[in-house]
């Protein structure tokens, strides 16, 4: 009888899990993905191998677990800003201006982890290389999805260019992320917001807002 309780039970959890994933986010937004070993991630998280193991899977799991909660913790400010504002231009700007907080906030990594966890990577990681370059590619789409919303209401002229236009904001977003992660200061990262909202296009008669 008291073998089949024990069966029943298990061997009781030694840590809490919630508070070791977010070691683990720590880990890989400061390193990256590659560089990012077991031990380091053992030593993290405060636990044993075999209990990463039998709590998360792999390495690769993990990440992907990490993911999902960088993005419900810390990440998803852009795709609420661009959701959530009435135009295009005030979620851009709302996300720039955030982005520009995020990325420089004491107590963390700096940057983003979607951006920089996968640079530097082998042939061997290319999965995880692509996972993230998706995630990225579906913010700018839905940047882009916005701006044409907003060049169908004649928020914008009818000229402008959607997919450039996202994609210039991408590569601003991620070339903040890799300044903060060169120290650069949030209010570096907000007059750079600024410059890249005057390339926004004017509708006639003023600045589209």
């Amino acid at each position: 009888m008291a073998t089949k309780e024990t069966k029943q039970r298990g061997r009781p959890r030694s840590f809490d899990r919630e508070t070791a994933l977010e070691q683990a986010v720590r880990s890989f937004w400061e390193r990256g993905y590659e560089a990012t070993s077991i031990s380091d991630l053992t030593r993290a998280m405060g636990i044993s191998a075999p209990s990463l193991y039998a709590a998360f899977g792999d390495k690769r799991a993990l990440f992907d677990e990490v993911v999902v909660e960088y993005g419900r913790l810390y990440g998803g400010f852009l795709s609420r800003a661009v959701a959530e504002e009435p135009t295009a231009r005030r979620g851009v700007e709302r996300a720039l201006r955030e982005a520009a907080a995020e990325y420089t906030l004491p107590g963390r990594p700096r940057g983003c982890l979607v951006i920089s966890a996968a640079l530097n990577i082998s042939p061997a990681s290319a999965e995880v290389a692509d996972s993230l370059r998706e995630m990225r590619l579906t913010n700018v789409r839905a940047i882009a999805a916005a701006i044409r919303a907003d060049i169908a209401s004649g928020e914008l002229p009818p000229d402008a260019d959607a997919g450039a236009l996202a994609a210039f904001i991408g590569a601003v977003i991620q070339g903040m992320s890799q300044q903060a992660r060169d120290g650069a200061e949030r209010t570096e990262l907000e007059a750079i917001a600024e410059l890249a909202l005057k390339a926004w296009p004017r509708k006639a008669g003023g600045a589209s807002r």
